[in-house]
């Protein structure tokens, strides 16, 4: 866990957060407005990772490009950039960049660390202009494949809708005291997001438990593809069945050593692909 200001920006947390997770290599990213910006949008494409905010009136953000206005316009065509990159001075950083890329990969420092430093200078860093220089490249790549490819705006807005949906469960969770903090140091604050992540993945456990003895409970392969088809394109992330403020005593099921779920019959289950 890492706490950080609610003033602050979360665009340089958005590195961060791929740098820090060996286990799942990402290959795209989506987020909202406040977590992009043209570096992010550079630092992304640098890691391989393709960025894919949801940036609001997006049909307004600048589009840019490596030839002036007026090369466009004599050509005709019916989109013109509303400004050049200036490539000189990206060559100039690149060595820059890539000492930069080395740094955050070799888990030196955090993304965030360093912008911070380079935006705390009087006037804009050269290697930070010239990232956000990059990053406008792929900005502008991407605005405009948003605009001709449905299937990526659907696959944004599904990946930003499942984490309103952790956002929500987090909160059902965590109801009380407005979902507030009431101890101030940092270990403490961990032991409260660790209970309620366990509660969380308690709650998803018991779904897929559930859905898995649904299934083997099933005799026709069209009703098994058809649950198959919906457990894909749907989410175990519910928790509307869960009275979160009961209190629940599971002595009873330990002294019987009794289990809801036939786990025999859900191991034993075979999936179609």
């Amino acid at each position: 866990m890492q706490v950080h200001s609610a003033s602050e920006r979360e665009a340089p947390y958005v590195i961060d957060i791929h740098l820090n997770n060996p286990a799942i290599r990402s290959t795209i990213h989506s987020t909202d407005t406040g977590g992009y910006s043209e570096v992010i949008f550079g630092v992304m494409n640098l890691l391989d990772i393709l960025f894919a905010p949801r940036i609001k009136d997006v049909g307004s953000q600048q589009i840019y490009t490596m030839n002036t206005r007026r090369e466009y316009a004599q050509r005709s065509y019916p989109l013109l950039p509303d400004s050049r990159i200036d490539t000189d001075l990206i060559i100039a950083q690149w060595e820059d960049i890539l000492r930069l890329m080395v740094t955050l990969k070799s888990g030196k420092t955090t993304a965030y660390r360093i912008f911070k430093r380079l935006s705390s200078y009087a006037r804009q860093n050269p290697l930070q202009q010239a990232l956000k220089e990059y990053g406008k490249i792929i900005k502008s790549g991407f605005i405009l494949r948003y605009f001709d490819d449905l299937a990526l705006q659907q696959a944004i807005e599904k990946q930003l809708s499942r984490i309103e949906l952790v956002n929500r469960f987090s909160k059902a969770v965590f109801f009380g005291n407005n979902q507030e903090f009431s101890v101030g140091l940092k270990e403490d604050q961990e032991k409260i997001v660790h209970a309620r992540r366990l509660i969380q993945n308690a709650i998803i456990v018991w779904n897929y438990l559930y859905l898995s003895q649904l299934m083997s409970q099933l005799t026709k392969q069209g009703e098994i593809e058809a649950l198959v088809d919906a457990i894909r394109q749907g989410t175990a992330v519910v928790w509307q069945h869960v009275n979160l403020q009961g209190e629940y005593d599971f002595n009873k099921l330990l002294k019987n050593k009794t289990s809801r779920f036939n786990l025999e019959a859900i191991f034993n289950l075979k999936v179609p692909d």
